[in-house]
């Protein structure tokens, strides 16, 4: 398979998306369909001058069909899918039907409203179709067919490793869902979170759903359906995402959004960070020293405080001389939340959590 390239800042490796080795995976299989011949490797043509090649890891040919599997090469990317074998049999389609898709074992398939895809619909992107769609065209147009197939993606272990995924949320059942916007992947992007933080804002909205959840883990989710009794698919697991959640509520708001998670994440949020990842984002004691000190908090609270080792250090400090410093937290990640929304229709509540998901702040 050919290298994606390397991401320029950090030396990390690129890799394919899911949308990719489908792609490439039909194509190949296409040109045996209709050459009796596997093109190994399989070159493909994608958005931004990319042409990478994909080595064929299965290949059959049968009376009317062809299957063709490649392994999925995510780079240096934390993929759920890297190393999963991505198949597709492409079959003879009746004729002007043109390019028609099936899910097969390990991809899912659309049950609710609200995604870019019709219920009952493959989970096939409409990016990753469109791919498809020209590589059909193209191997057609090569080797004299006529463009009209069946092509069943599947992914092998595809319903397990869904459950790693939003898919069951989102209502994507049975599998993982073919992504990819331009067939390659970005390491540390974490573009498939952030996306599927948009498609569960889309879902839950197409439910009609009033009140969302934007929640840093699971502790934060379960306290928010204990306060707001919530169904799963108002819930978004928006783990350090919370930008993410805020932007794209801009453009689509909810009624009401409440943010829920630990003291320390929204510590950072409260300090105007949308990124609340530890590698990319700070605690500041600084700040919640500022928030004490404003608060009416005595000199040597403030200077505790400024000395905390983490923001569970110095909620601890502020309880015991009685100053709601959860209260503060909440107060100002409510004030970044509301500033990044800019006037959309969308009220906000923040709930924080300690470690055990006791409430220690509300705003």
């Amino acid at each position: 398979m050919t290298e994606a390239g390397r991401e320029g800042s950090t030396g990390l490796r690129y890799g394919w998306t899911t949308g990719a080795c489908a792609t490439a995976a039909t194509a190949a299989a296409y040109t045996a369909l209709l050459t009796g011949e596997f093109p190994d490797p399989v070159q493909i043509d994608l958005p931004h001058d990319k042409h990478p090649s994909f080595a064929l890891a299965t290949e059959r040919l049968e009376d009317g069909a062809a299957t063709v599997g490649v392994v999925k090469d995510a780079g240096d990317d934390p993929d759920v899918t890297h190393g999963a074998l991505v198949s597709a049999r492409v079959s003879q389609g009746e004729p002007g039907s043109g390019v028609l898709f099936r899910a097969g074992e390990g991809v899912g398939t659309v049950t609710k409203p609200g995604l870019p895809l019709p219920v009952g619909e493959p989970a096939i992107n409409p990016m990753p179709r469109q791919f498809i769609r020209a590589h059909v065209a193209a191997v057609a147009a090569r080797h004299g067919g006529t463009g009209d197939v069946l092509v069943e993606v599947s992914v092998e272990n595809g319903a397990e490793l869904a459950r790693r995924t939003w898919n069951p949320r989102l209502g994507i059942l049975g599998g993982l869902s073919i992504l990819g916007t331009t067939g390659v992947v970005v390491p540390y992007s974490c573009s498939s979170w952030i996306d599927s933080i948009r498609r569960g804002i889309d879902v839950a909205r197409a439910a009609g759903h009033q009140h969302v959840a934007g929640c840093t883990g699971s502790t934060s989710e379960r306290v928010v359906t204990e306060l707001y009794g919530l169904p799963e698919d108002a819930l978004l697991d928006m783990g350090d995402f919370a930008g993410a959640v805020l932007k794209y509520l801009r453009r689509h708001p909810v009624p009401r959004l409440t943010v829920a998670g630990g003291i320390g994440k929204l510590a950072k949020l409260a300090d105007g960070h949308l990124d609340l990842h530890s590698g990319r984002s700070q605690v500041s004691t600084e700040s919640l020293a500022a928030m004490v000190r404003d608060a009416g908090g005595a000199p040597e609270l403030v200077e505790g405080v400024r000395g905390a080792n983490t923001a569970l250090d110095a909620l601890q400090q502020c309880r015991a001389a009685g100053l709601p410093l959860g209260d503060l937290v909440a107060a100002g990640a409510r004030r970044t939340a509301l500033g990044v929304l800019r006037g959309a229709p969308v009220e906000v509540d923040v709930v924080v959590i300690d470690r055990a998901g006791t409430v220690v702040g509300r705003a």
